[in-house]
């Protein structure tokens, strides 16, 4: 059954639903190279209202060897309200994905969303870094956005296995966005080289808060690191959903628990309802 089916044409700009099923008309379903594809879609503005690390549970089509049953999340990796539209950069690799790389121009997808708590700039943020991987870096990109349009200088570090499995590039120097490009095939996309990198990038300018998307290994680096020079900083965190609502309890994972006299604890949160992005210094990996 439906939450709220909504159509782009019916829905005024006043209307206000924290989560709504979204009827949503393909616009284009391109390959950006060899492995992954953007998916741009025509929305309700209900849609357009989602905020930087939120998600939508998307319905995808059989790919035609199995059904899916059951919804695929998807992070957000463009709102454009200019033009009433989402993107989503995602990778081919499941029946899910499968399925949804079937839609074409005109063709309708289902979108719950949006869903989840997203990122928040601390008040006053100057620099932004951010860094991420592969479809990783889909989930930064809008905060690149609002980071930039509140002011803060953006420093986006992308990795990937080569150059041309790069994402996102584009998108974050059009906004604004400082971009440093690290590779495997390089040799500088380790964990000892980002460190290195981060430290170059914080006596340069101050870093105030850090961002990473998905990666335990990144998401490790920038704890350590946001740690030892005092930084605020957020991960968007990954994991398999049910329903995506807060109600299956599929997606729980441990968390730290820090109580007012300083008491820490270990604790569980959904991921789709109480995230997906969370605090560094509070994520158990």
């Amino acid at each position: 059954m439906s939450l709220c089916a909504v159509k782009p044409d019916e829905a005024g700009a006043g209307d206000s639903f924290p989560v709504a099923e979204n009827l949503c008309t393909i616009v284009s379903n391109d390959w950006v190279n060899e492995e992954y594809r953007l998916l741009i879609v025509d929305a309700p503005a209900i849609a357009l209202a989602a905020k930087a690390g939120q998600f939508f549970h998307l319905m995808c089509p059989p790919d035609g060897e199995s059904g899916n049953f059951l919804r695929r999340p998807m992070s957000i990796h463009r709102i454009d309200r200019e033009q009433g539209q989402l993107h989503f950069l995602y990778k081919v690799q499941g029946s899910g994905t499968r399925g949804l790389a079937t839609l074409g121009q005109g063709d309708t997808l289902d979108a719950l969303g949006p869903v989840g708590q997203g990122f928040t700039l601390p008040r006053g943020t100057q620099h932004v870094v951010m860094i991420g991987r592969g479809v990783g870096l889909a989930t930064l990109a809008p905060l690149a956005q609002e980071a930039v349009a509140a002011g803060a200088k953006v420093t986006a570090i992308l990795s990937a296995r080569m150059a041309s499995l790069l994402m996102a590039e584009d998108a974050l120097r059009s906004d604004g966005a400082e971009v440093v490009i690290v590779t495997d095939d390089v040799g500088n996309s380790d964990t000892t080289s980002l460190e290195a990198l981060l430290r170059r990038v914080h006596a340069d300018r101050p870093i105030d808060f850090v961002a990473t998307c998905g990666s335990k290994r990144l998401t490790r680096l920038l704890q350590d690191f946001s740690t030892e020079f005092g930084i605020a900083g957020q991960v968007a965190l990954e994991q398999r959903m049910g329903c995506a609502l807060g109600m299956c309890f599929a997606c729980v994972m441990p968390f730290r628990n820090t109580a007012a006299d300083g008491t820490r604890t270990v604790g569980y949160r959904r991921v789709c309802w109480d995230g997906p992005v969370f605090n560094l210094e509070e994520t158990v990996l």
